[in-house]
């Protein structure tokens, strides 16, 4: 995918959120984020939009994730959050279209460009959390094929690969197919860091996933469980999948 793919991503999701939370309404709880009611998801999507701007706009040091407070005048009302979200959204959405390709500024993740890395990193905060916001309305729509793999592959290959939980006793090859986009990763878990490259593992690996993109971004996401994708071999990577890896913000 490409700067103008990841935009578009955003523009999307963000839209689909924000229509998905009317429908739900504010106090909705939201089934994966324990605690989290429509309103709460909102309010972080809409704080982490206006803080990834401040860097899509050439901020070059740190700034802490800020609270809704922080970064609005005032703060909005629940009936405000939708359209606050979506101003927030076509915000960034114009900022990562205009930015330079050649770009400066703080990234807190390997990619070929700190645009790069903003663009699809806010493409996948979003895009998660419009599933989110369409699971607390009752029905989750499809995550497009090419985005779900270059979403899971964010999460192996920057995530996973930081994670501090991501540990075994034991090595364990996990190799994770994608059967409508052709996309391969294989993990190698031990009692160090995680190891990711991308295509399938050399020899048989201890666990295999397939699914389609889309079953896989929300499993790995933990937004769905791992249970009904085509489980292979030792199930212990699929039992400890949820605390092994969260990616959490707040």
């Amino acid at each position: 995918m490409d700067i103008t793919a990841w935009a578009n991503a955003i523009e999307e999701s963000g839209h689909r959120l924000a229509e998905a939370a009317e429908t739900a309404g504010p106090l909705t709880e939201v089934p994966a984020c324990p605690g989290w009611q429509v309103r709460d998801l909102l309010l972080h999507t809409g704080g982490v939009h206006r803080w990834a701007r401040e860097f899509v706009s050439g901020r070059t040091v740190p700034l802490e994730l800020p609270e809704a407070h922080d970064i609005a005048d005032d703060i909005p009302t629940d009936s405000e959050l939708p359209e606050w979200l979506r101003v927030g959204c076509t915000a960034l959405v114009a900022s990562v279209r205009s930015a330079p390709h050649d770009l400066r500024c703080w990234t807190f993740l390997r990619a070929s460009s700190p645009l790069a890395h903003w663009a699809r990193r806010q493409a996948h905060e979003t895009t998660v959390h419009r599933v989110d916001a369409e699971a607390a309305a009752g029905k989750v729509g499809p995550v497009e094929p090419a985005l779900a793999a270059d979403g899971i592959d964010e999460l192996l290959d920057c995530f996973a690969v930081r994670s501090q939980r991501m540990r075994l006793e034991s090595p364990h090859t996990l190799h994770v197919s994608a059967t409508d986009t052709g996309s391969d990763w294989t993990v190698l878990i031990s009692n160090g860091r995680p190891v990711v490259r991308r295509g399938g593992p050399d020899g048989a690996a201890d666990t295999t996933l397939r699914g389609t993109a889309h079953e896989l971004y929300l499993a790995l996401w933990n937004r769905a469980p791992l249970w009904p994708l085509h489980v292979a071999g030792d199930a212990t990577v699929v039992e400890a999948w949820p605390r092994l890896l969260h990616v959490r913000w707040n």
